[in-house]
């Protein structure tokens, strides 16, 4: 059985950073990929998204962006490229079409099982990304059999969706962007809203994760197990990854005719059922906003950061009596 000292699972971002890191210390290791380098990126989006961090912000180990778009946005599939060419040029080991299938002590160590093979090793590090699988709640098994069910991996994009009503559960960064894009191209949309944040993409003449950065909002570790915990359950930044540094938020999705509702309760008899706790989620997400703008507006004032004057988003629309029903299937929702 051939031995190494580490196995690195997923041959992502975090992947192939963590062999750079490896190499640099003089560590034998391998990197399994159960597909292509940058597997995901490649296969498992649809065809419009484009990063939501700016260009500047995805460099990769050891190599910083220094092309000639730093505020834009990239493809997934020249980002694909990228983490392709740098595995290519650090010598990163990467068994490609690998796909692990146990994971075992062995004294001291572990055995690690491969569909090629099994591989021992000292230590693992699992790098196969936080959203590998899509998070199915159990009650889709009530859909009714007539209606399509799509994830974000398995949506490609707008023209395989039938005519019918789409109902969109989750207002995170993947389920505003589907939802915009299923609207642009004349679906009939319906928004569940439950837990979720709202950011504009600029602020004050600069990307809102240029201040975030400043702040060092996106570099603070957890206090503790259940911080870590709360942090994984933690809404997605609503961002748009777009040339227009447009803002994508519940508000320009209303501008579009996209209906919001409240948290997706339940699914019965032909029906889907909401909550109807929609306004209280879109004042927390306001709250939110404001106290991390007014960070914002501290750190420029006290930093003395040359920045156009402060301002504040007008608060999320609320219709007057959120829908709490919408019927499944033929006349109704057809897509989920």
């Amino acid at each position: 059985m051939k031995r190494v000292t580490t196995i690195v699972v997923g041959a992502g971002q975090c992947g192939l950073a963590m062999s750079h890191a490896l190499r640099r210390r003089s560590v034998d290791h391998l990197v399994l990929e159960r597909g292509r380098i940058a597997n995901s990126w490649r296969s498992e989006r649809w065809d419009g998204l484009r990063l939501l961090t700016p260009n500047w912000m995805n460099g990769l180990a050891g190599r910083p962006y220094r092309g000639p778009d730093p505020d834009g946005f990239m493809a997934c599939g020249e980002f694909a490229d990228r983490l392709a060419r740098a595995a290519a040029l650090d010598g990163a080991p990467v068994l490609q079409e690998t796909r692990v299938l146990a994971l075992d002590p062995l004294g001291g160590g572990y055995r690690v099982q491969t569909d090629q093979g099994a591989i021992a090793c000292d230590s693992v590090v699992i790098a196969s990304g936080e959203c590998a699988l899509p998070r199915i709640p159990g009650l889709a098994g009530n859909l009714p059999p007539d209606v399509l069910q799509l994830t974000p991996q398995s949506y490609k994009r707008a023209a395989d969706v039938p005519e019918a009503g789409v109902l969109v559960v989750g207002a995170g960064a993947s389920g505003l962007q589907i939802a915009r894009e299923l609207a642009l191209a004349g679906r009939r949309v319906t928004l569940a809203v439950g837990n979720h944040l709202r950011l504009p993409r600029r602020y004050r003449g600069a990307d809102i994760l240029w201040w975030m950065d400043r702040l060092g909002v996106l570099d603070l570790p957890p206090s503790g197990e259940d911080e870590l915990d709360r942090l994984r359950r933690a809404p997605s930044l609503p961002l748009l990854g777009d040339a227009s540094h447009a803002d994508i938020d519940l508000n320009s999705l209303q501008d579009l005719g996209i209906e919001i509702v409240g948290r997706l309760a339940g699914l019965t008899e032909g029906k889907a059922w909401f909550s109807g706790s929609l306004a209280n989620a879109c004042a927390s997400a306001d709250l939110k906003l404001a106290r991390l703008l007014d960070r914002i507006d501290a750190h420029a004032d006290g930093a003395g950061i040359d920045a156009p004057p402060a301002y504040r988003l007008p608060a999320t629309r609320i219709p007057e009596a959120p829908r709490l029903m919408l019927r499944l299937g033929a006349g109704g929702i057809g897509t989920v």
